[in-house]
């Protein structure tokens, strides 16, 4: 009820100010101004860009949609489980920063935390401990070969000494090995950096500084969209018209007035519970801007490439039983009628400075298949292939020449 009070106060604003436009130009300058536009096209509304802002008038264009030969369908966008990564530390500890949030996007090894534990300098320590005794283990090789060559020693104390530093320098390998698997440093350092195991973006942070995780608490999750997918359901009746390479329009359920494009990659081979409706899986195709996982959508298999031309189904207006769309009228054609009247205009010096007009025609049209928002058009009246559609709050320009048409009556 709130939006209709808005739009009957918009049009009453609109209404009001065209009549207060009209009596402060009722002098006799002014009426000679006006003489040429008395036979003015009744199907053709101005507006000044001003108005157009403040009713909120938007522009598209006529498009190629498949709306007739197509199977409707529900489902929710998912993402594969591979796409997903929970970023776990691959030590203990506890945490000290975090550099994202929730809506991040974040690149495959990026930090994403730093954790703090003293164990850590252990194991550095030991590593160090293992460096010297490798220095000393090595000495003692080289001497005991000297020793060895000159039958000073026997072969046996020899040979221990390589064992003893194959020995350390095993352990040194380990130390190493270990350090490195979880991020750590050789040097000594208390700090681990926790990094992003995928690119893509954060759809939760479950940890917050000062909290203790270990490998099995996540600090937060990633989701990659680049591998987004849409799993739709059909019904038995349909199966045999659904085959991988079909596009599938679809909008979200909660947000119908943006349209997305899938590809169907796989059919399921079994029921889906009680529902009788057999899993179809598609990937998402272009843009993915607002697309997250678990949304819902209403979608459409196309079953063919019939394509027909359509428009907004809000773009489309009712006058006494028939249906219009508006264009923005073609400019030369604006410019021929209203060459006497500028001209005069200039002349009378009323003005220091004119308002710009936007002229919209009313086009008859027969309408077609309606569907995700969409509704397909044949216009009854030729209009250029380039022609700029109003899409949005078309209603408001009806109101206006409606009006204007009361008005010439009363005169």
């Amino acid at each position: 009820m709130k939006k209709y009070i808005t739009l009957i106060f918009a049009v009453s604003v609109l209404l009001t100010g065209c009549k207060k436009e009209s009596e402060a130009t009722e002098t006799k300058e002014a009426t000679e101004v006006e003489k040429p536009d008395e036979h003015e096209d009744p199907n053709v509304a101005h507006f000044t860009e001003e108005q157009i802002k403040t009713v909120g008038i938007q522009m598209g264009s006529i498009e190629s949609k498949e709306l007739s030969n197509t199977i409707k369908v529900s489902g929710m966008l998912t993402v594969p489980n591979q796409n997903k990564a929970f970023v776990t530390p691959s030590y203990s500890g506890i945490v000290r920063s975090l550099y994202v949030q929730p809506g991040s996007y974040v690149s495959k090894g990026k930090v994403i935390a730093t954790i703090s534990n003293p164990d850590l300098i252990v194991m550095q320590q030991q590593l160090q401990q293992v460096n010297g005794q490798i220095r000393m283990a090595e000495l003692e090789v080289t001497r005991a070969q000297q020793l060895y060559k000159g039958n000073a020693a026997p072969l046996k104390k020899f040979q221990q000494a390589q064992t003893d530093l194959a020995t350390l320098r095993s352990q040194r390998s380990g130390l190493q090995k270990q350090l490195g698997s979880i991020g750590a440093a050789q040097g000594y350092s208390s700090s681990l950096s926790v990094r992003a195991p995928i690119s893509g973006t954060v759809s939760k942070v479950i940890a917050q500084i000062g909290s203790n995780v270990d490998m099995a608490s996540p600090i937060a999750e990633i989701v990659s969209n680049s591998a987004l997918h849409l799993d739709i359901y059909v019904y038995e009746k349909d199966l045999g018209k659904v085959q991988p390479g079909q596009t599938i329009h679809f909008t979200l359920t909660n947000s119908p007035g943006k349209e997305y494009d899938a590809k169907i990659t796989s059919i399921g081979t079994a029921f889906e519970g009680e529902s009788k409706t057999v899993p179809v899986h598609a990937q998402v195709v272009g843009d993915r801007t607002g697309l997250i996982d678990g949304m819902n959508v209403a979608a459409v298999i196309s079953l063919d490439n019939q394509t027909a031309a359509s428009v907004p189904t809000e773009a489309i207006v009712n006058d006494k039983g028939q249906d219009f769309i508006f264009i923005i009228q073609n400019e030369h054609e604006e410019e021929g009628k209203n060459e006497k009247v500028s001209a005069l205009k200039k002349e009378s010096n009323k003005k220091t400075t004119e308002e710009k007009e936007v002229s919209f025609e009313k086009i008859p049209v027969a309408k077609g298949v309606t569907d995700l928002g969409y509704t397909q058009i044949t216009p009854l009246k030729i209009i250029p292939g380039n022609a700029k559609v109003v899409v949005k709050n078309a209603f408001f320009i009806l109101a206006k020449m409606n009006n204007k048409g009361e008005e010439g009556h009363g005169h």
